[in-house]
């Protein structure tokens, strides 16, 4: 059973979204995901998620089951698992037969984040056969799943082989006060997207904190939060990369047709649904690594959050292995 810590330095782990950068391949981001995560294993971060998002040519995480298989196979203690799985896309018992057979293959390694959001547009819901209403039945599909990976399916039945009494543990994930209810009520860890979604985060914690009901996963309250990192050996070149990551991110958003170049970006991030979308990334922490860890522990405290699940957005591979060497060593 988890038992909220809010004192002390906060626990570090990563979130991965298997970035597939310009010029590179799915295949080049999975190398990218599997070196990510053994560099993270070698230096104590706690855990690794990967997101589901569809129908987004830079994200390659789509298959998020199988992505944690693949890496899970390539590394030996970390913990990985969804950050999250949006579970209106999928049936709660395929969920737990994924993620039970993940469990039964890599015992006390997995976890499962849910979302309730479908992670990507309209059409391609369309193209999943997957309604928009089915986000209305998310309680009571968190509950069925609940049921499946422990003993006590709420199917009568219908048991998940394998998950049957795996208990993989469960974590609601959001961007929003509902999410932060539910997880209170059904006594459950809970992630705020705040590395992308920043608004309502210190409301959400708050009400969480507020309303938690203990349940036999979990005795007290657990609060992740998401944060972008960016560390480098100078102040400089962190706000050059974190200058490259906004470019990029502006050029994805707007669906650019052909690459921007610096001064059209430059011109789109100044205006203002540029800057919209670089407010997405209010929680950044860019810098070398006194900053970092200054940034990050006020940003815990502040924010009252357990652990910190940080994003290192960096355009490149070996730019993001130099940011997760470089946070571990500022809490070594």
């Amino acid at each position: 059973m988890l038992s909220g810590v809010t004192t002390g330095e906060p626990i570090l782990s990563i979130l991965d979204l298997a970035i597939v950068g310009r010029d590179e391949s799915p295949a080049d981001a999975f190398a990218n995901s599997v070196a990510v995560a053994q560099r993270a294993e070698d230096r104590g971060y706690h855990r690794i998620w990967y997101a589901e998002h569809h129908n987004m040519t830079s994200i390659a995480s789509s298959a998020t089951s199988v992505l944690i298989a693949h890496v899970a196979a390539k590394t030996s203690t970390i913990r990985l698992g969804s950050g999250g799985v949006m579970l209106p896309n999928h049936s709660p018992l395929v969920i737990a037969e994924q993620f039970g057979t993940l469990a039964t293959l890599h015992p006390d390694r997995i976890d499962l984040g849910l979302g309730r959001a479908p992670g990507t547009d309209h059409n391609t819901m369309h193209a999943m056969r997957v309604d928009a209403r089915t986000s209305d039945r998310f309680p009571q599909d968190v509950l069925e799943l609940q049921g499946y990976l422990s003993d006590k399916s709420l199917v009568p039945g219908v048991e998940a082989v394998p998950g049957t009494g795996t208990n993989v543990p469960l974590y609601i994930l959001g961007s929003s006060l509902f999410g932060a209810q539910l997880a209170a009520k059904l006594g459950l860890p809970y992630g705020f997207a705040s590395h992308f979604a920043p608004g309502q985060l210190l409301d959400a914690v708050a009400l969480y904190r507020r309303e938690f009901e203990p349940s036999e996963q979990l005795a007290d309250p657990y609060v992740i939060a998401g944060v972008n990192v960016i560390a480098s050996e100078s102040d400089e070149d962190a706000q050059r990369q974190f200058l490259a990551v906004k470019r990029r991110r502006v050029a994805r958003f707007l669906r650019a047709p052909r690459s921007l170049t610096d001064d059209e970006a430059d011109d789109i991030i100044a205006s203002p649904q540029g800057q919209q979308i670089v407010q997405m990334a209010h929680y950044t922490a860019a810098g070398t690594r006194p900053l970092i860890k200054r940034y990050l522990d006020n940003f815990a405290h502040e924010a009252d959050v357990d652990e910190l699940i940080t994003v290192h957005a960096s355009l490149t591979i070996d730019e993001r292995l130099r940011s997760v060497d470089l946070l571990a060593d500022a809490y070594g």
